[in-house]
């Protein structure tokens, strides 16, 4: 990845974060159940912390394949993780819509890519 990607996904990332951070604060917080609201609210976290770690990376001198596949793991795993966080949220407005079914397994997996870009980062400085 290069590093102008990085800064695109990362500002991205951060900025959509405020977007629906405020959207659940001002608009979601009548509409869902606290437990739901909160779970959004993990999801926009989560997106604008790995958002602002690429930004990170995005200034880092090193050009080597980690930080290429540590950016990867953080993007493939905030957008698995925190989409399907929000729609799950969401889909407790309207009953059961069947998303938890199709969803479920997609959050452990963006959050293991989450956990593997931070390990695969940890790698890289320990062997640098």
């Amino acid at each position: 990845m290069k590093y102008k990607l990085l800064q695109i996904w990362g500002v991205l990332f951060c900025g959509s974060a405020v977007v629906l951070g405020a959207f659940g604060a001002h608009l979601l917080s009548d509409l869902l159940s606290s437990d739901a609201l909160q779970s959004f609210e993990v999801g926009v976290r989560y997106q604008f912390f790995h958002g602002l770690a690429l930004l990170y990376l995005s200034l880092s001198q090193d050009s080597k394949k980690g930080m290429t596949t540590t950016a990867l793991f953080f993007t493939v795993g905030t957008l698995l993780f925190s989409i399907s966080i929000y729609l799950l949220s969401l889909s407790t407005m309207y009953g059961d819509t069947g998303l938890p079914a199709i969803l479920g397994p997609v959050t452990p997996i963006g959050g293991l890519l989450l956990i593997l870009g931070w390990v695969n980062l940890l790698v890289g400085y320990v062997r640098t």
